[in-house]
């Protein structure tokens, strides 16, 4: 079975970057979701689930970042969270259980185009990352 390792410095400095804005993120809906909540018109129990599950996720990131290769499955996982992110996002906005105030949407939706781009960041970086089957 080869496993294919990838690394580069376009995906490192993505996986970096995300995980410092995903923390920030979390730290900020985790610790402000009470006056975040009506501002926004989110539940502050969304808002402090969704930043106390960003914590983990950044720390992740954290730790991919740091290898200097590492097999590319972690990196797919990554992406493909992020992809449901801005999925959820959408969704929150128009098939949430809330009615999200202009700012709200404003929030939402800037959320989801910073973390559509990281997805595509880290795409990039696995497709343009150097690779190496191991056996």
């Amino acid at each position: 079975m080869s496993v294919k390792n990838v690394s580069g410095s376009l995906l490192r400095r993505a996986l970096l970057l995300d995980g410092v804005a995903s923390g920030a993120m979390g730290l900020l809906m985790a610790v402000a979701a009470g006056p975040m909540g009506p501002l926004l018109g989110l539940e502050p129990g969304l808002l402090r689930g969704a930043g106390l599950g960003l914590i983990p996720f950044a720390l992740l990131l954290g730790y991919l970042a740091s290898r200097d290769t590492l097999p590319s499955w972690p990196v797919w996982f990554v992406v493909a969270v992020n992809a449901l992110w801005v999925v959820d996002s959408v969704l929150l906005m128009t098939h949430g259980p809330t009615a999200p105030t202009g700012l709200g949407v404003a929030f939402v939706t800037a959320q989801a185009l910073a973390v559509a781009m990281f997805a595509a960041l880290e795409y990039a970086g696995l497709r343009r990352g150097t690779s190496a089957a191991l056996a």
